[in-house]
């Protein structure tokens, strides 16, 4: 495999790790709520600002009105937007400094106790919060009539002095995909340069070591002071629910209840367990089709098929024409398999975007590549968009480098142990933040805490929801039947949350209303999934 290649193959699955999803499940309740308000002309920035009005003060921040604008150019949401100022080492407070951006999203009029707040905490690691909110505004509306939302940019991301590496592959350069096909030595020597080169840029402006999921925690108390609040609420999305259990382990006394949305045990190593997670939901989610009669007679076995395309493709990968869908040309490139991992992966978080996959693998058994090629290249392309890959490699590197490691019994899987080598050679040239101790023990509390799994999520199954709960007597664990990751704004989920923040009780939730959710039924043909 070529040098470049192999690189995309793990860019590909870093930088979905945790929370990215693009295509959203649709929200299947009441419509969304009345903050959403139109974008206006920029709906690519994350905020935009309105027209200059006094601040509003929440605490000692004073915000400004903004319009916080939905990336995929939608609707954007009201709020108000601010910054503030924290050490970068906690051990320098008169050193660098860095601005954190935040957004408050004010309770509705009438509010009961508008000034018990709830923060989300995004995923990735690497998504910012700010940037983030609009796609799961919806899933907060019951939530935002009676409670302010805080959304803090983790150090690292959004307008909080960003990390991005973007220019990593432009660093690798060097020659076509077929160009030193097998040479492993030269993969992994360009790979290590094109980190180093990114750790360089990246230290002009701000030391590695703190940017950890540690480093978030003391910012997020931080924030907490500054807004005047003794107690939180939080909802954690994927990765953001380390941060969240981390914050409940350092501060109990300041969270009143914990929300976590496809979480991930404090015990995980990130990147051990997901060549094996993915392979269990591949064959759960291909499994439907065998269940459902046109689709087995129109696709056959997905995953016997899938198998035969990766093989085809390592031995010859194929010439493709395709049209790109930026630019709306026809194009030609070599079908490498990493492309079919990339995309297998990241259509799996979703099982609207999953239940296209065994139509595209039927496809390309077929010989018809251009489909896959065309969507590969656009996942490709909008990946480095959504995630900072450097705050990512200092949390990584950080937390979680040294318990990595290679699974012999995954080495013929469709992900393999491609990740877990990729993460190793790059934090070799990482640094790396201390580690508290304690870090990877599992949460022990009494805190009212809602766990959310979906049932086929690729990423944080429901076993890992059913692991944290062991330590936390007061919780509780809602698997939604059919769905993939990140699940709070799926159905009734929203009124659920809503009720749990009210109650603080997971246990006397009647959530009878999420046995409505149905399977996504695999496409047939691209006219859709038969009758």
């Amino acid at each position: 495999m070529s040098r470049k290649t192999r690189f995309i193959l793990v860019a590909l699955l870093l930088l979905a790790f945790f929370g990215w999803r693009q295509v959203r499940d649709r929200v299947q309740d009441a419509p969304a709520d009345n903050t959403a308000v139109a974008a206006g002309k920029d709906a690519a920035a994350a905020r935009t600002p309105s027209a200059p009005a006094p601040p509003r003060m929440f605490g000692s921040i004073a915000f400004h009105p903004c319009t916080l604008a939905s990336p995929m150019g939608g609707a954007g949401v009201a709020a108000q937007c601010g910054t503030l100022s924290v050490a970068e080492d906690p051990a320098k407070p008169q050193g660098r400094r860095i601005a954190l951006n935040l957004a408050w999203i004010p309770a509705g009029e009438g509010a009961d106790d508008p000034r018990n707040p709830v923060f989300m905490l995004a995923g990735g690691p690497g998504q910012a919060a700010v940037a983030t909110y609009p796609t799961v505004a919806p899933a907060f509306r019951e939530v935002a009539k009676h409670r302010d939302v805080v959304l803090v940019d983790q150090r690292g991301t959004g307008d909080s002095n960003l990390l991005q590496c973007a220019d990593m592959l432009e660093a690798l350069g060097g020659g076509d995909d077929a160009d030193e096909a097998g040479d492993e030595a030269a993969s992994r020597a360009a790979m290590r340069e094109a980190t180093a080169h990114c750790r360089d840029t990246l230290s002009r402006h701000a030391d590695l070591r703190f940017y950890t999921t540690t480093d978030a925690v003391r910012d997020l108390d931080t924030v907490r002071q500054a807004l005047g609040v003794e107690q939180v609420n939080l909802l954690g999305i994927s990765y953001g629910t380390r941060v969240a259990q981390r914050y409940a382990g350092t501060y109990p006394q300041h969270v009143r209840a914990l929300v976590l949305d496809s979480p991930a045990p404090n015990e995980l190593v990130l990147g051990n367990d997901f060549a094996r997670n993915l392979e269990d939901a591949l064959a759960l989610q291909f499994g439907r089709c065998a269940k459902i009669p046109d689709c087995a007679n129109a696709l056959g076995d997905p995953r016997a098929q899938l198998d035969s395309l990766m093989a085809r493709l390592r031995d010859d990968p194929p010439l493709v024409t395709y049209r790109d869908a930026n630019s709306g040309r026809q194009q030609q490139e070599r079908l490498q398999p990493a492309r079919i991992v990339g995309l297998a992966r990241m259509y799996a978080y979703s099982p609207m975007a999953a239940s296209i996959l065994p139509l595209l693998i039927h496809e390309g058994a077929q010989g018809r590549y251009d489909g896959l090629m065309a969507l590969s290249k656009m996942l490709a392309d909008s990946l480095p968009e959504q995630m900072a890959y450097g705050m990512q490699l200092s949390v990584i590197c950080s937390e979680d480098a040294d318990g990595l490691r290679a699974d012999p019994d995954m080495a013929a899987s469709l992900l393999g142990n491609e990740l877990v080598d990729g993460l190793l050679t790059q934090c070799e040239a990482w640094p790396k933040g201390t580690r508290p101790d304690d870090f990877h023990k599992p949460l022990a509390s009494n805190l009212p805490t809602l766990l959310l799994s979906g049932e086929l999520d690729p990423v944080t199954p429901p076993a890992y929801a059913e692991q944290i709960a062991r330590t936390l007597p007061n919780s509780r664990v809602l698997v939604l039947r059919g769905q993939g990751h990140n699940v709070i704004g799926t159905g009734c989920m929203p009124r659920l949350f809503a009720q749990f923040l009210d109650t603080a009780d997971a246990r006397g939730l009647d959530a009878k209303c999420l046995d409505k959710l149905a399977y996504t039924p695999p496409f047939t043909s691209f006219n859709g999934w038969g009758p």
